[in-house]
């Protein structure tokens, strides 16, 4: 799952203008992937491509004790609620941050072939949906359009950003679903699948500049904005 993870950020920020704001929220849903790639890199964490391991996903991810187990992600979403703590005294909005950063693990869940474990060890799980195309992908998409309308009828401003933001997020969904597959691992895939999270958290943080809560209301709405 990739965009889909972003449903998670937009359904929070919707929910109440106590979470943090939207470019946040974009790190909390991929940070424990991107501590994944990032590991990967430094030869942390391991993964290599096995053609047609799954239908949809050549990427065997045969090692990911420090992120992809139920007991890191939870640690992962304490570090991110922890430093928003810190960050903001805001208890409500570091306590969103790590719902959203646990809810990666929930949603690989059900993607994943068996490679997902509790506590960084065996019995490894995942249901699989990678391996039914035309369940994930309906799946995905209706997960974010549904996150998204969710978010746009929860706050105010220009539909333009959010707009953009959305289109880019499936073009590059598009690209990972339908673009030749590697046949083998180079660096260049933890390094494009960390460009896509960059690109995406910038445009959140702009869209974010754009909108407010539909509940936010007098000095906490800027004059540009009314």
């Amino acid at each position: 799952m990739f965009i889909g993870h972003f449903a998670s950020a937009l359904v929070a920020r919707g929910l109440t203008e106590e979470a943090p704001k939207l470019g946040t929220l974009f790190v909390a849903a991929q940070l424990v992937d991107i501590a994944f790639f990032t590991f990967v890199i430094l030869g942390v964490e391991h993964m290599r491509i096995v053609p047609g391991i799954t239908a949809m996903n050549p990427m065997d991810l045969y090692s990911m004790p420090f992120t992809h187990s139920l007991l890191a992600s939870a640690w992962w979403a304490l570090a991110m609620a922890g430093f928003l703590m810190l960050k903001r005294r805001n208890a409500v909005a570091a306590l969103w941050a790590g719902i959203v950063v646990l809810s990666h693990w929930v949603l690989d869940l059900l993607v994943h072939r068996p490679d997902l474990t509790l506590l960084g060890t065996p019995p490894k799980l995942g249901l699989g949906l990678w391996n039914y195309p035309l369940i994930e992908m309906p799946l995905e998409i209706g997960i974010t359009l549904l996150a998204f309308w969710f978010y746009m009828r929860r706050t105010r401003g220009p539909v333009g950003p959010p707009l953009i933001l959305l289109f880019v997020m499936f073009v590059l969904q598009a690209i990972n679903w339908f673009a030749p597959e590697p046949t083998a691992y180079s660096i260049a895939i933890p390094l494009s699948a960390l460009f896509a999270y960059a690109v995406l958290i910038a445009l959140a943080s702009w869209v974010s500049s754009t909108r407010w809560h539909r509940r936010e209301v007098g000095l906490a709405v800027p004059t540009m904005r009314r």
